[in-house]
Order: C-alpha cells, then sequence, then structure tokens
C-alpha cells in the first residue's frame, strides 16, 4: 500500500493593481449607497435559490424551446461535424454558407426584403443606430425603450428627444419642434409587458418623412400566425424602415437580427462597428437557430398556450388589485417602487416557491423597481393557480395598498386600447 503523501501547494494570495482614487471613489459609491444604505447590506438581486417544486418565471423562453429535442439534435450535429467554424468577422463571409442561407430564411419569415444576424440584439440595436444617425439626427426614443437603442444614440452621437411611453400625440410635437430624424420603439416592452401602438406609429413616422425602426424582441416567435412578430402580423412590413431581435428570448439562442433592404444590409456589415469588430456566430448555433425557426413554425401550440396563459394571469391579478400598468403580453410587472419594497416582494415571492426577475435603476426609473414575471406556454393549470394564489396571500404582507402604482391604479381608468388588435394577432 502506497502511503506517501501528496505535498499540497499553497498558491501565493493575488494583488491587485491599485485602484486610482477617482475609481475607488465611484466603486466603493456603489457599496455604500447601493448596498449598504438601499439594500440595508443584502443584495436586491441575490434572494433564496429555488428549490424543488419553485416556479420559475424569470426566464424569456417564452415557447420554452431551450430543451427541444430536434434543436437540441440539429445544434449537437452540427458541433461535432464543424467543431467551431471559422472564427472570423461576418464581413469576410460570401457565396453558400449556412448563416448566410439563414438571414434570408429569417427575413422571409418575417416578410423583409433582407436581414442581417448580428452577435446580439444589444449589438443589433447599437450598430443600427450607429449607422443611421449622427450628430444631426433628431432620434426620438419612446422612454422606455430598451437600453441598447439608448446606447446606439450615444454611439452615433445623435440628439436624443424622448417621448413620454405610448404616447403617439407627445411624439407629433417632439418632431414638430426637432424635424424629421429616426423613431425607436419596441413592438412589446421588455420591462412592463406593454404594446406599441404601431398603427397609430407609422402614421405619425410617416406624415413626418422619419425612419422608423421596431425591435421585437419579445414578439417575434410570440406574436403572428407562424410568429413572425407584431409588425408583420399587422400587416405593417411595408411601412416600418427596420426591425429588431433579440434571438435569446422565443427563439432561446444567442444572436440578433436586423430586417432591412438587400441594399441596405451590404452597407450595415461594412458600416456598423458591431458587424465589423467582432466575431461570427459558431455553426452550430446557426444549426440550432435554423431549427428553431422550423419549430416556431410548425408548433403553434406553444403560442396558443402561452398567450392562454398570460391572458388568465393578467386577469386574475388585475382583479387582485396590482397595477400592471396596461400589460397586454406575456410580460407581466409588479410594480412595487421603492427597492425595499421590491426586496419585500421578492421575499415573499421566492418564500412561496415563485421565482420572477427583478428590475430596477437602470432598468426602471427611480423608485419605479419592479418583479417581472415572464411567462411561458407550459405552466400547468395548477402552476398558474399557485401563481395566483401566493399573489393573493402576499398583499397585505409587501404593503400593496400603498405601492404607488396601486395608488394610481385607483386614480386611472383601466387601459383597453389596442387590446382586440393584439389579441387578434397573438
Amino acid at each position: 500500500m502506497n502511503h506517501s503523501v501528496m505535498t499540497l501547494h499553497r498558491t501565493k494570495p493575488f494583488h491587485h493593481a491599485p485602484e486610482p482614487a477617482f475609481l475607488a471613489r465611484r466603486v466603493e459609491g456603489y457599496y455604500r449607497e447601493r448596498v449598504q444604505n438601499t439594500w440595508d447590506g443584502g443584495h436586491i438581486m441575490r434572494g433564496r435559490q429555488p428549490g424543488e417544486g419553485a416556479i420559475h418565471l424569470s426566464s424569456n423562453d417564452y415557447l420554452s424551446l431551450a430543451r427541444h429535442p430536434k434543436i437540441l439534435r440539429a445544434a449537437a450535429e452540427c458541433l461535432l461535424k464543424s467543431g467551431n467554424g471559422l472564427l472570423m468577422s461576418g464581413i469576410f463571409l460570401h457565396g453558400a454558407n449556412p448563416l448566410l442561407e439563414f438571414e434570408k430564411r429569417l427575413a422571409n419569415f418575417m416578410g423583409a426584403q433582407a436581414g442581417v444576424l448580428c452577435q446580439s440584439g444589444f449589438a443589433a440595436n447599437t450598430g443600427l443606430v450607429q449607422s443611421i444617425a449622427d450628430e444631426n439626427t433628431p432620434v426620438y426614443v419612446d422612454k422606455m425603450a430598451h437600453m441598447s437603442l439608448w446606447e446606439g444614440i450615444r454611439s452615433a452621437g445623435a440628439q436624443a428627444v424622448a417621448f413620454h411611453h405610448n404616447d403617439m400625440e407627445h411624439l407629433n410635437r417632439q418632431i414638430l419642434k426637432y424635424g424629421p430624424g429616426v423613431i425607436l420603439v419596441d413592438s412589446v416592452y421588455s420591462t412592463n409587458g406593454s404594446v406599441c401602438p404601431l398603427d397609430v406609429l407609422v402614421e405619425v413616422g410617416a406624415s413626418h418623412g422619419c425612419v422608423l425602426v421596431v425591435d421585437e424582441s419579445h414578439s417575434l416567435g410570440t406574436h403572428g400566425v407562424h410568429g413572425e412578430g407584431l409588425v408583420a402580423a399587422l400587416g405593417l412590413c411595408d411601412k416600418v424602415h427596420f426591425r429588431t431581435a433579440s434571438l435569446a428570448k422565443a427563439f432561446a439562442g444567442r444572436a440578433g437580427f436586423i430586417t432591412c433592404s438587400e441594399r441596405f444590409s451590404e452597407y450595415f456589415k461594412f458600416e456598423a462597428n458591431p458587424a465589423i469588430f467582432s466575431s461570427t456566430l459558431l455553426p452550430h448555433e446557426i444549426a440550432g437557430l435554423d431549427a428553431t425557426l422550423t419549430v416556431i413554425r410548425d408548433e403553434p401550440w406553444r403560442r396558443k398556450a402561452l398567450h392562454g396563459n398570460a391572458a388568465y394571469l393578467r386577469d386574475h391579478l388585475d382583479d387582485l388589485g396590482y397595477n400592471l400598468n396596461g400589460c397586454q403580453s406575456q410580460i407581466i410587472a409588479l410594480e412595487s417602487g421603492t427597492e425595499r419594497q421590491t426586496i419585500a416582494l421578492r421575499d415573499a415571492l421566492e418564500a412561496r416557491g415563485i421565482f420572477g426577475s427583478v428590475f430596477c435603476a437602470p432598468a426602471t426609473a427611480k423608485n419605479r423597481a419592479l418583479i417581472r414575471l415572464s411567462i411561458n406556454g407550459t405552466l400547468t393549470d395548477d402552476e398558474l393557480a399557485r401563481i395566483v394564489d401566493v399573489c393573493r396571500q402576499i398583499r397585505d404582507e409587501v404593503g400593496m395598498a400603498d405601492w404607488a402604482s396601486t395608488r394610481r391604479k385607483k386614480a386611472q381608468p383601466p387601459v383597453i386600447e389596442h387590446r382586440e388588435a393584439i389579441a387578434a394577432v397573438a
């Protein structure tokens, strides 16, 4: 028997380069103002760990495709056959190529002349705005538009002109003041699940000669007869210049997409910094996304189940007194207000096995933090009933009656505009 003892080698502690005072002050400000003063030494994003039987409402996998066997098989077979392929910028691709072929297929699915695949939805939005606006371009952006669109404005050096959420009259006044430019909106807003009045938007944009950009990250795959997105479902493809999307939502992958003209597709790939200076997607990612598109087209029951589940929860939570801020989609937000109140809401939900996503500044306005519930199509009737029951139980515990959002709900009539149109294409 070998009785030798293996020598343990202790590694020396690593020493980080000392931070200059200006950086140290900034980092210390985070720990002092947020962690200590606002979160009382805890962390708003780090609650309990989900246990057995927990209901997960934090994933954007709305159609429950992340473990679909056909998709996994396509990606796995491609990975074993092709490895990671050629690692290079997409600007070098031409001729017969799976990525370029998928661009055409997805563009056709969305009713567009052409499209461009990007590394992420963030890269798609920042690259697009950077390539269509400059310091002389007013860019009109909904106050609740995704942060990547705001980052695109900064990247372009353009003038950001905000307009009130879904307020087309305010948008019109802003354009009259600053002149024609680019309009940026989400079709379904990721923070609270509200839906853009796209039919009115295109009228306002066309009347002023503006370029329209609609982020369809949360409607591609989930809305339309085949999942083609809200713009196509409403018959507005020829009135919207660009649509963007993250394929990390209903497509359950990792990529971004832009619909555009054939001419613009070429221009974008050699003009947008994210397109030029990032490596292209890997072959197995393309294979998985291509299989996902087939599943989305061929399994419409997933969309039907998704919207049925979302409607059930919206109706019941509204009846319980929660202010859903005009939500008309699979994203349901419980706006608790301050970050302390949101921690209390998070803890109450998680203690009962319900896990959503915390949204706070800078993802929301200050003191309008919330728990976002991302609904999926495979929630069972028992799980839906359990979510409603938990939300009923905790109302007094979390002080829902005293939330600012609850007071707004009592003071304002319910938002019903566009519901019939959205229901028809969901």
